[in-house]
């Protein structure tokens, strides 16, 4: 009986602590991925076939338009994402977005409501969206706690530790706040993994 217990309060505890992540829609061989950003996504320090957006589109076997914008705040990508995906009509959204922000002070608030507007817009056209946590310096070096935050609100897949982790270590970065070759494949690799358990592909 002891036993059973025991066995029960395993499989409980395994449950709660379980890494289930939202569902997304299926893509199809034809679906295009928008991978959405600043730096981080154009694949600053690295050649372009060396990109997260590149690695992943081999990894998937799925096109993956790279719109990322070396510099770009927030408040920028809010008003340049509607054109962008008018242009590439995605099924699925890669948002990595509030380095920049974080870099010039502008605020955990403004950075938070111009992320969750643009998930807002996505959805508003019918297009699922992933969220990346960018880190943020501090006493360690995490993503705010808004990224999980506004996961959770619209229940959309989140990826919160890789890029913490890529940034923590000389040997995957470029220079002091962008991946190298090894670096920028880690992060496109955590990302195919978390399409593949969403059911994305």
């Amino acid at each position: 009986m002891m036993k059973r217990y025991f066995t029960l309060l395993l499989v409980l505890l395994f449950t709660a602590c379980g890494t289930d992540h939202p569902k997304l829609p299926r893509l199809s061989q034809e679906a295009v991925v928008l991978a959405f950003g600043d730096s981080l996504t154009y694949g600053t320090g690295v050649a372009e076939q060396d990109s997260y957006p590149a690695v992943l589109q081999r990894l998937i076997s799925r096109t993956v338009v790279p719109a990322g914008v070396p510099g770009e705040v927030t408040a920028a990508g809010l008003a340049r994402l509607p054109d962008a995906l008018d242009e590439h009509a995605p099924k699925l959204l890669i948002l990595c977005h509030g380095g920049n922000d974080f870099l010039r002070n502008l605020g955990e608030q403004q950075a938070a409501a111009n992320i969750r507007a643009m998930i807002t817009l996505a959805k508003a056209k019918g297009v699922a969206v992933v969220l990346v946590g960018v880190p943020k310096a501090g006493l360690r070096l995490s993503p705010p706690e808004f990224y999980e935050e506004i996961a959770q609100e619209f229940g959309i897949p989140y990826e919160a530790a890789t890029l913490s982790d890529i940034l923590m270590s000389r040997a995957l970065k470029s220079d002091t706040v962008h991946p190298n070759a090894q670096g920028y494949r880690k992060l496109a690799e955590a990302l195919a993994g978390l399409l593949r358990e969403s059911g994305a592909i």
